[in-house]
């Protein structure tokens, strides 16, 4: 973008809804007064052609009445306007103007009107513009009839080598006696010569697809285009005027079209682009240059059609125009862009670059009042403006605010009065308030049987039949709403049946309901059995008709026995958890009716559970101490059971109409399990990393090879392979079997994260029921500890949970001001080992333990007044910190397992209940 624009010297906007082109501008002394200032002659496609004789009172002005010379609607679209000398026995300029079916030659005087003889014997309309300013209609003008649409007109002015810089499409064929022909290329590729009032013949180009841009070259006495094949074609006048007449061949329309052109090429050069002008400028009577300017780049060709420069545009160009430089051997290019700009190169160098305020499809130079060298544009929607560079920038100066002192008794007087109107404004309800009634609801029902045929396909759990279940979502809608979206989601390795659908709501109080199955797809336990049905919609206001964002959710809960069957209870486990509670203890078959075993009737406090794929996990409820334990073999496993186990009890005491129920959790918190599982999911990533790392070596390895033996097949010289055969194939083979391992990894790693979810949402519990933790405590806690749904390489869970509890321990739950004035690190990286989360892990234990409580308020930034006995650890800032802090945690719990003095319970039998 330039800091100059260009400085406006005289604009005009023509007509109404009316389309312009490259062909519709032109510049000449068309009224032959001799003064040498230019007219600005312009043509539209709506017919219309007018002429401007621009004489502003002072710079800026738009046009005034009197710089309209000529309007006139001449009915046909008006393609291409020239000036030349086209009539026989005159020196005159005329004015030839090109249509779709026919070409009229115009003489243009502000004297009396003119007279010309048509040579086929049928007289049209002349204009001619007589000194009053008047336009009277004379006849005999030129008006040949063509019998193919026109495309472009091509013309010879003699002696005018400043049009030869600014005409686009006017192209010298000068005869002997030096006048002006006039050349037109057709639309199926025939050109056809004029001179003066005769027509002198007609040639197809070869090969012609679509006309292209047409140019005379007078050095050379030959015609220069551009093809549809993206190629510049020169061809002699000579020759075409030699070859076969087209009108005068005897073959049928198809072969005058397709064959028997006798035209050969003289040079031709593919540019790869198509071409939007050609033109030809002069250095000298012994050199001449073809510039073409193409979609991205625009050409400098010598007389022989070899490349003298090229230059690769920065914008699209709309237009463009070349003209001698001061500098001798140079050559200066005016090029019009699609973003507003005009620059100016010499050769390529960019030397200026101005701003214009529409895209030009036509630019032009003239004189006009003396004044030499005006930039004359065309937008396609009729701007013509004339305008001038300049170095006074156009940039936007601040108004001078008018200096006062502030008289602050006024200033709080007038705040005082705003913030009562504010608040007698929030007092009457104008502020828009949330709507009581919905404008969606939507509502879920899961089945409480399961699917008479299962749904589960491509299972992978074993010789278990995995059962199915349905669930029901069923949207009701107030007003209409076109697109409404449900998605449905569930915690893997559940598997929906269908997870998308759209509604039409078309009417309001319309109601649609859905169905599809659940199942479990692979041999391990889902993290939770919670899903959740989210409908997103667009509600049209006033504001935003195309609608607002809504969002609705509904959560469902699916049954334990989707995934679980009755089990055998176990005797012994290596991982144990028992939960207190306030109330007395209630039978176990009451609260899991369907897992009750009717041979073992006598055992009314011990359960078994079997999860489909192998796991078990075993229940046994006391029977006077009011304590439910819950053990089994792996320590993930414990978090459904133990999660069920109380909301059954709390529903049931509900029932009872028992409302102070309780749980707790006096044991210790298990954290050397929890840590090896976080261990294991570690180790799972860094070997995805290795592995991942490993296979791009042996791809690599892989390319290298393929283009050593290309090589060696490609060499005309047979040379041994030298065992490079072997070495591709090891290297296949190796690539196959890491990416195996690769794809394994990553199913164990999926696996492994699903397990720690579980323990962690088990881990969470166990702290809430421990410090009774309450709604909001616990949502910090698994916002911390549970930021992502699904575990990425580039972002795992370990250093963003790391992060997390970080920033816990240094804001609520601080020991001091110094803690809270450290900043985090900013990015996430992937760390070396577990044990610095483990440390902070094992802190945050400890804090809660002695008194500090989860908080997000702006009271959470101030240091606990409750100070437990030994106090607070604080962050280790540094190794020697952290290793007082490892001693000092050490002491407190031992391997981590211990973080407060529990009072000794007896050893239970696992089948025999609790019975002391």
């Amino acid at each position: 973008m330039s800091l100059f624009k260009a400085r406006d010297w005289w604009s005009t906007v023509l007509g109404e809804k009316e389309e312009f082109d490259q062909g519709c501008l032109c510049l000449a002394d068309v009224d032959n007064s001799g003064s040498g200032q230019d007219k600005i002659i312009v043509g539209s496609f709506m017919g219309y052609l007018r002429i401007f004789n621009p004489h502003p009172v002072k710079t800026g002005d738009g046009a005034l009445a009197e710089d309209l010379l000529l309007e006139v609607h001449l009915r046909d679209p008006i393609l291409q306007v020239e000036v030349g000398k086209f009539v026989s026995g005159t020196e005159m300029l005329h004015l030839a103007v090109l249509h779709s079916r026919k070409l009229c030659v115009y003489s243009v005087s502000g004297k009396k009107h003119l007279f010309s003889i048509n040579p086929r014997g049928h007289v049209t309309q002349s204009l001619t513009l007589v000194e009053e300013g008047t336009v009277v209609a004379s006849t005999g003008a030129l008006a040949p009839s063509i019998a193919r649409p026109g495309s472009e007109l091509n013309s010879q002015p003699q002696n005018y080598p400043m049009q030869m810089a600014t005409v686009r499409s006017f192209c010298q064929v000068t005869n002997a006696t030096g006048r002006d022909l006039i050349c037109i290329q057709s639309m199926d590729g025939m050109l056809m010569v004029f001179e003066q009032e005769s027509y002198a013949f007609g040639r197809f180009l070869p090969g012609s697809l679509l006309p292209g841009p047409l140019a005379y070259s007078s050095r050379t006495d030959s015609f220069i285009t551009v093809s549809s094949c993206r190629q510049v074609e020169s061809y002699k006048y000579q020759v075409l005027a030699f070859a076969t007449d087209a009108d005068k061949r005897q073959e049928t329309e198809q072969q005058k079209l397709g064959s028997g052109k006798r035209l050969v090429v003289d040079w031709a050069l593919n540019i790869g682009e198509q071409a939007l002008d050609i033109c030809i400028v002069s250095f000298n009577q012994s050199a001449s240059s073809v510039f073409v300017l193409g979609e991205r780049n625009f050409f400098c060709l010598k007389d022989n059609g070899q490349i003298r420069f090229m230059k690769k545009l920065d914008c699209s160009p709309s237009c463009f125009l070349p003209y001698c430089s001061v500098s001798e051997g140079t050559i200066n290019t005016l090029i019009g862009n699609h973003k507003n700009m005009l620059h100016v190169y010499q050769d390529v160098t960019l030397k200026w670059a101005t701003q214009l305020p529409h895209i030009p499809v036509a630019v032009r130079v003239g004189c006009f009042q003396d004044l030499k060298g005006v930039i004359v544009t065309l937008s396609d929607d009729g701007r013509l403006q004339c305008s001038y560079l300049g170095t006074d920038p156009s940039l936007f100066q601040a108004p001078k605010v008018e200096s006062r002192e502030l008289n602050y008794d006024e200033l709080d007087v007038e705040l005082k009065e705003l913030q009562r109107i504010i608040k007698v404004v929030k007092s009457q309800g104008i502020w828009p308030m949330p709507e009581k009634e919905d404008d969606l609801k939507v509502y879920a029902m899961v089945s409480s049987n399961f699917d008479p045929v299962s749904q589960a396909t491509d299972v992978e759990i074993g010789t278990d039949v995995v059962p199915s279940i349905t669930v029901q979502v069923t949207l009701q809608n107030r007003i209409v709403l076109p697109k409404v979206k449900l998605s449905i989601y569930v915690q893997p390795p559940l598997v929906l049946t269908c997870d998308q659908f759209t509604f039409e709501f078309l009417a309001p109080e319309m109601i649609s309901t859905v169905s599809f199955s659940v199942y479990l797809k692979r041999s391990y336990t889902p993290s939770d059995l919670e899903g959740n049905a989210v409908v997103s919609y667009s509600k049209p206001t006033d504001r935003n008709p195309d609608g607002t964002p809504r969002v609705v959710q509904c959560k469902f809960r699916l049954p334990l026995k989707l995934i679980c069957l009755p089990g055998q209870p176990s005797k012994t486990a290596n991982h144990k958890l028992t939960i207190d509670t306030n109330q007395s203890p209630v039978s176990l078959p009451s609260l899991f009716p369907g897992f009750a075993n009717q041979s073992d009737d006598d055992q009314i406090n011990v359960m078994g559970f079997r999860f489909l794929g192998g796991s078990r996990v075993t229940l046994l409820a006391s029977k006077t101490s009011q304590r439910y334990r819950i053990q089994s073999e792996q320590f993930e496993d414990l978090w459904l059971i133990t999660n069920e186990l109380i909301l059954r009890l709390q529903k049931y005491f509900e029932k009872q109409g028992i409302k102070d129920f309780a749980s707790s959790f006096s044991g210790s918190i298990p954290l050397q399990e929890y840590f090896e599982l976080i261990d294991h999911h570690f180790e799972l990533r860094i070997n995805g990393e290795k592995l991942e790392e490993l296979l791009s070596e042996r791809a690599v390895q892989f390319r290298a090879i393929q283009r050593r033996l290309l090589t060696r097949f490609k060499d005309k010289t047979p040379a041994p392979l030298q065992h490079l055969d072997v070495l591709l194939d090891g290297t296949y083979k190796q690539v196959i079997a890491l990416a195996d391992a690769v794809e394994e990894n990553q199913g164990n790693l999926f696996q492994a994260f699903t397990k720690l979810k579980s323990a962690t949402h088990l881990m969470i519990l166990l702290i809430g029921l421990w410090q009774k933790l309450s709604a909001d405590q616990i949502a910090i806690l698994e916002a911390a500890f549970l930021p992502l749904q699904e575990d990425m390489q580039e972002l795992g869970w370990e250093e963003t949970v790391d992060a997390a509890i970080s920033h816990l321990l240094k804001t609520c739950l601080s020991k001091s001001s110094k803690e809270q004035a450290l900043n985090l690190n900013s990015q996430l990286n992937i760390p070396k080992d577990t044990s610095r989360l483990k440390k902070h892990i094992t802190l945050l234990c400890d804090r809660l333990a002695k008194g500090g409580r989860l908080c997000l308020s702006n009271d959470a930034a101030a240091p606990q007044t409750m100070v437990m006995p030994g106090g607070c650890t604080p962050i280790p800032e540094s190794d020697l910190e952290e290793r007082s802090v490892e001693q000092d945690s050490t002491e407190l719990f031992t391997n981590h397992r211990h973080l407060i003095a529990e009072t000794p319970v007896p050893e239970v039998s696992a089948l025999q209940g609790v019975s002391e």
